[in-house]
């Protein structure tokens, strides 16, 4: 039973230091960054930039109405008292503001994560929706002092490397380096990890997460992580999106972006 019990603590503590990342951006990778500083000259600066990020993001929140997709979770723990997996797959309907409907379609592997950390990872997800919730973990000025480290243009595009630190030690902030697509202003790519550990059980989180452009909107693609857990073992969270569906949209308002810092 202790041990049973020292499982659900740990489980549980994975599972709040998840949900800080999933689910928490309505936003941001369609294609894969170097993940080297870039040389290039950037042609906005720092200020520029974020402030283009943040006037998108809003206007690609307020126009997005409606969508549909499907995931597929997957973990896979190992240390005491033994292996653990799972996989689930999960349809998902979006109404804006909101409101998020989750269907689970299978579940199979360990109970335990199932309902310890599966299922409360879609009803975090729900709560980040809140208005509250969203302001304290918004990607701004507000949360986070930011750093230019680069910019490279290619065929396939644009992009600006950004390192991002927040501004308090809040479990619910990260830290790490964001890839921003330079047209759209989306964070395109996020390798981050928790600005304050949450629990005593784990001791550090490592996240990517990935996004695609889908009719004009910005939605997670890909999410891994892998969470060190204190006295030993690691579990290794992938989540799949696919299928999206944009089933309501407004049209694009009229937003002011800064374009050259010269």
């Amino acid at each position: 039973m202790e041990m049973k019990n020292s499982m659900q603590f740990r489980l549980a503590s994975l599972t709040w230091m998840l949900l800080i990342f999933v689910g928490l951006r309505q936003s941001a990778f369609a294609q894969q960054a170097d993940s080297k500083p870039l040389a290039a000259p950037a042609p906005l600066n720092v200020e520029q930039v974020v402030q283009n990020l943040v006037r998108m993001d809003l206007e690609r929140a307020q126009a997005l109405r409606a969508y549909q997709g499907t995931r597929i979770y997957r973990l896979e723990y190992r240390g005491l008292p033994g292996a653990r997996s799972a996989e689930m797959v999960v349809d998902v309907k979006y109404h804006s503001p909101e409101t998020k409907e989750f269907i689970i379609l299978s579940a199979t592997g360990s109970k335990l994560i199932i309902e310890k950390v599966f299922k409360k990872l879609l009803q975090s997800e729900k709560e980040a929706l809140e208005t509250e919730n969203q302001k304290r973990t918004a990607l701004n000025s507000d949360n986070y002092t930011f750093t230019l480290n680069g910019y490279e243009s290619t065929p396939a595009g644009s992009t600006y490397l950004l390192s991002v630190e927040p501004r308090t030690k809040n479990k619910f902030l990260y830290h790490g380096r964001i890839w921003v697509d330079a047209e759209d202003f989306a964070v395109m790519r996020m390798e981050v990890e928790p600005a304050k550990n949450p629990s005593f059980w784990t001791k550090n989180t490592e996240v990517e997460q990935a996004y695609i452009k889908v009719s004009g909107f910005w939605l997670p693609a890909q999410h891994h992580s892998l969470t060190s857990i204190r006295l030993g073992g690691r579990a290794e969270l992938t989540i799949e999106y696919k299928d999206y569906q944009i089933t309501g949209a407004n049209s694009p308002s009229n937003v002011s972006i800064a374009t050259n810092s010269r």
